[in-house]
């Protein structure tokens, strides 16, 4: 007969075993993150200097750099809407040295555009923190177009014909690609939409005369309105935001539950661990809750949100899901 002890004493001393292990993983995790960072950190760009991603990762990154310690270095990795940057990171090692300033357009809604991207957002990457979110903003070259209302640049794309009017954006994928083509869409007109490596490149045409309108972020498009290069038709968020409650929304201007926001927030590979992806988070928070942080970001037209891992984990799993089905129903294609 056999005896039970026999069977209970391995299993005893492989659980022992696996209970020690953990226990000195949790241990060298803790130390790690006591001890990090130990040298300067960098954090990825997917898009050129001089746009809302970049201006968000030189403010946040600069903050970070006083309460760690240690410099952040920002890197600027443009094109493919934002995956490029995005898979250096993910590729990276897991230990808190590399992080990733991603948004919707990178971590939601490319995983539908691309289903053959080399990593996936939800498994690759430990979500940081949300900092900022912010509506774009539909403005025209008034020297291309007169139009002072949205209905009366719909009215001008229609009269245009399938087509002939064109579009600039960021690069094919980002929010001002969704909300163009969601725009078109609803408009019931084909408009040929001009991608750009950037923001600064494709508002640089629209300026230049190259291209009549575009959705920029808001940040980006307040100077050129102040000086009256670029004209504001509507934004993209459901309410009007407060730092331009002049200009109505696309909802308020006959485009019923028209919503094209844009968030940014920073990512590390997974496996990162926790204690270091938790100081990470706390590092920014902490970024953002400064006074001088708070005004310099208003400035620039973002709404601060400064969310922990835990959050913005919630959020990102929810998005995925809600910007396939819009680009399904819209019918947006790979270019």
């Amino acid at each position: 007969m056999n005896n039970p002890c026999t069977h209970a004493r391995p299993m005893a001393r492989m659980a022992t075993a696996i209970g020690l292990a953990l226990a000195l993983s949790g241990a060298a995790s803790a130390v790690m993150a006591e001890e990090f960072p130990n040298k300067p950190l960098r954090m990825v760009v997917g898009f050129a200097p001089g746009g809302g991603a970049d201006i968000v990762a030189r403010l946040v990154g600069a903050k970070m750099a006083e309460s760690l310690g240690q410099q952040v270095v920002i890197e600027n990795r443009a094109g493919a809407t934002g995956t490029i940057a995005a898979d250096n990171v993910a590729r990276s090692p897991a230990d808190g040295y590399s992080l990733f300033l991603g948004s919707q357009s990178t971590m939601v809604v490319a995983p539908s555009l691309f289903p053959t991207l080399p990593f996936k957002p939800e498994k690759d990457f430990a979500p940081v923190s949300q900092v900022v979110t912010m509506p774009l903003i539909l403005v025209v070259n008034p020297a291309l177009v007169n139009a002072r209302t949205v209905q009366e640049l719909t009215d001008h794309i229609r009269k245009s014909g399938d087509g002939t009017l064109s579009y600039a954006s960021s690069g094919q994928g980002g929010p001002q690609h969704i909300a163009g083509e969601l725009y078109a869409h609803k408009v019931g007109t084909k408009v040929t939409h001009v991608p750009y490596k950037g923001e600064s490149a494709a508002i640089a045409d629209v300026l230049g005369g190259h291209v009549p309108y575009m959705f920029a972020n808001l940040p980006v498009a307040l100077p050129h309105i102040s000086s009256g290069k670029l004209r504001p038709l509507a934004i993209t968020s459901l309410k009007r935001d407060p730092k331009a409650p002049q200009i109505p929304t696309l909802a308020e201007s006959g485009f019923k539950d028209f919503e094209v926001s844009t968030w940014y927030g920073v990512f590390a590979p997974a496996n990162t661990p926790r204690p270091v992806v938790d100081k990470l988070s706390r590092s920014i928070r902490t970024a953002l809750d400064q006074g001088d942080m708070q005004a310099k970001l208003g400035e620039q037209g973002f709404t601060i949100v400064g969310s922990d891992s835990a959050a913005f984990t919630r959020f990102v799993g929810a998005e995925l899901p809600r910007w396939s089905v819009l680009i399904r129903d819209i019918g947006i294609k790979p270019e």
